[in-house]
């Protein structure tokens, strides 16, 4: 088997990643027909703002408290729980656009509690990935959930823009799209159901105690490198990941056009993410330069976007933005997922998540604000712009603490196949 795909030859991986893809198709058909149900629905980017927001004012306010959920309880069990609330809320939503029952409050709400459940997956569902395989592969492991994840993200928003159309466009069509998401949670629920646990890693769960959250973030802070990461992704997530709202901005507003083109847009993203994650499951190394280097790449991308003329020049220069964004984000996964004792390894994962999206609460209102009054092409430019400061700034404060940037540029050694303490196996990934 190539070395990109080894983790398949894991069948609870296997199945793991089969019923992902699935899933995820239908979380990223749901995005696309969520922010073109606002706009049937008469919002304009505030109100697109608001609704990324609120979906996302979850992850910020319950990961670091999921994270020790995480710790504590088994993974597996955990994931099928959260699967099934999401996929309860998004028929919900679903049930109110095609009986026509739908205003905008209905989303905030509907999207707020669907946050709820996603911020309890998303550490379960990052650390279950180092149970999953064998710690040789789980950098490998990562890649291929992002390949998976961006495959669906390619045929997710195409598949949502197609059947919208083909439904009529309105807020009935969407409610139809936002359907199928809600039944597609079945797969992953049905695959967990269906590992050996006998081939699984799991760790050994945390005993509840008082502190734990508080013990969890000291593990983080006395981590230099895990503490530049965790500031990088924060400027990238909070204003320069804004895709949902800039997409769709610059599709409608800028360029005239449907919601067809603007499934593509997402789709285009994603063709640049795909790639990304397949070469990123193909490094025996991680190095942190790549992941500043990254970021400063993204930005740049996201200025050069902002400045294209048209509407096709737009669609074929996403793939670009899309290769850095999941470059940066592998990278930054996987240093903390092999790097992070097994022990905290959902409260490391979970306060990852909290960074690297629990900032879209800030930032989207921010993004939706500044293409309201000054155009959609500045979300770009603004987005691009704090992401190189982010950047800048997380390798000067560093250099600050450290005595110098040596460590950042000079060469790195392979990664060591077992999980140790953070420390040692940091200092050998940069």
């Amino acid at each position: 088997m190539s070395p990109t795909f080894r983790s398949l030859a894991n069948p609870n991986y296997r199945r793991y990643a089969a019923g992902s893809l699935v899933s995820n198709t239908g979380t990223w058909m749901q995005r696309v027909a969520q922010d073109w149900l606002v706009l049937s629905l008469g919002g304009s980017g505030v109100a697109l703002g608001i609704t990324t927001g609120l979906q996302f004012l979850p992850i910020l306010l319950l990961s670091p408290y999921a994270g020790v959920v995480a710790d504590r309880l088994p993974k597996r069990r955990l994931l099928q729980v959260t699967q099934a609330s999401m996929g309860i809320t998004a028929g919900a939503l679903g049930l109110l656009a095609i009986l026509d029952l739908a205003q905008i409050w209905h989303v905030y709400v509907l999207a707020f509690v669907f946050g709820v459940g996603a911020a309890f997956d998303g550490p379960a569902r990052q650390s279950f990935v180092s149970e999953l395989v064998d710690a040789d592969d789980v950098t490998n492991a990562v890649g291929l959930n992002s390949a998976g994840f961006n495959l669906a993200r390619i045929l997710g928003p195409a598949l949502a823009g197609l059947l919208i159309g083909a439904f009529g466009g309105g807020a009935s069509a969407t409610g139809w799209v936002i359907g199928l998401n809600a039944v597609s949670y079945l797969a992953v629920i049905a695959q967990l159901r269906r590992m050996d646990q006998d081939l699984l890693h799991p760790a050994r769960p945390t005993q509840r105690r008082r502190g734990a959250l508080r013990e969890g973030v000291r593990y983080v802070a006395g981590q230099p490198r895990m503490v530049l990461i965790l500031i990088v992704v924060f400027f990238a997530g909070t204003f320069g990941m804004n895709f949902q709202i800039t997409s769709a901005l610059m599709a409608t507003d800028v360029f005239a056009k449907g919601a067809g083109e603007f499934g593509v847009l997402g789709s285009a993203l994603a063709v640049g993410s795909l790639t990304g994650a397949l070469l990123a499951a193909r490094r025996t190394r991680i190095r942190h330069r790549m992941l500043v280097l990254a970021a400063v790449g993204f930005g740049v991308a996201e200025i050069v976007a902002a400045t294209l003329p048209s509407y096709t020049a737009f669609m074929l220069f996403c793939p670009v933005i899309g290769f850095c964004t999941l470059t940066l984000l592998t990278s930054a996964n996987s240093i903390l997922q092999v790097s992070a004792a097994p022990e905290f390894r959902g409260r490391v994962m979970a306060l990852y998540m909290t960074i690297v999206m629990g900032g879209t609460p800030v930032g989207s209102p921010i993004i939706g604000a500044i293409g309201e009054h000054w155009g959609p092409r500045w979300t770009l430019a603004v987005g691009g712009a704090m992401t190189i400061l982010g950047a800048v700034l997380a390798v000067v404060v560093f250099a600050r603490s450290s005595g110098g940037m040596r460590w950042l540029w000079g060469q790195t050694r392979p990664m060591r196949s077992r999980i140790e303490p953070a420390e040692d196996v940091v200092a050998q990934a940069s």
